[in-house]
C-alpha cells in the first residue's frame, strides 16, 4: 500500500478503506470559492461488490493498493466469467462478470485489454477506448433531414443501443466509444 493525496485518485485505482479493498468507479474533486476543497470517491468493494461513497479533503492521505497493470488477450466468456490470456507466458486468467460489468458487451475475440491485478487476482479491466461495430437496426433516413439535426436510435451488432447521425444506415460499420457507448464516427474500412 502507498499513501497518496485524495485528489490524485482516479477511476480504476484500488484503495483501502476500513472494510477492505475498493475499486474506484469515479473520483471528482470540488474546489469551492470558499471552504475546503474536497474529493468525492464512488467505489465498489472487491469482496462482494457493495458500492459506497467517501469524501476526503483533497490533501488528505488515502491508502492506494499497488496494482500490476498488464496487457491480456480476450479469449472467451462463459458462466464462470471472461477468460483472458497473458501475452508473454500464455497463462489464462478468469475475470468475474461483475469486475467487467456493462463493458462486457464490447469485448471482442482477440481484443487486447489492460487488466489490473492485485495479488494475482484481476480487479480492473480497461478496454480499448474505441471499437468498431455494425449497425443492425435503425430508423430509415427521412428526406430533408440534415446531418446537423438530432441523432436517431440504433442497435449495434453487440445488442447495445446507441444514438447515431440521421444519415447512417443499417449495415454501416461505426466506431463506438467503449466508456459510454456513444457514436464517434463511421469506420474507415
Amino acid at each position: 500500500m502507498v499513501k497518496v493525496i485524495a485528489s490524485s485518485i482516479r477511476k480504476g485505482n484500488i484503495i483501502e478503506l476500513e472494510h477492505g479493498l475498493y475499486s474506484v468507479i469515479s473520483a471528482e474533486s470540488f474546489f469551492p470559492g470558499k471552504g475546503t476543497p474536497t474529493t468525492q470517491i464512488d467505489c465498489r468493494r472487491l469482496s462482494d461488490g457493495v458500492k459506497t461513497q467517501v469524501r476526503y479533503r483533497t490533501t488528505e492521505q488515502v491508502e492506494k493498493a499497488f496494482v500490476e497493470d498488464k496487457d491480456y488477450t480476450y479469449l472467451y466468456g462463459d458462466d464462470d466469467g471472461f477468460t483472458f490470456m497473458d501475452q508473454e507466458n500464455f497463462e489464462q486468467v478468469i475475470v468475474p462478470k461483475d469486475v467487467i460489468g456493462d463493458q462486457a458487451a464490447y469485448l471482442q475475440e482477440s481484443m487486447v485489454v489492460r487488466l489490473g491485478l492485485y495479488n494475482g487476482v484481476a480487479v480492473t479491466v480497461i478496454l480499448p477506448q474505441r471499437v468498431v461495430l455494425e449497425i443492425v437496426e435503425t430508423e430509415p433516413v427521412t428526406k430533408g433531414q440534415t446531418a446537423s439535426s438530432s441523432y436517431k436510435p440504433a442497435i449495434l451488432s453487440n445488442g447495445v443501443r446507441t444514438a447515431i447521425p440521421p444519415h447512417v444506415t443499417a449495415g454501416t460499420r461505426v466506431v463506438i466509444n467503449t466508456e459510454d457507448g456513444s457514436y464517434v464516427e463511421r469506420a474507415k474500412d
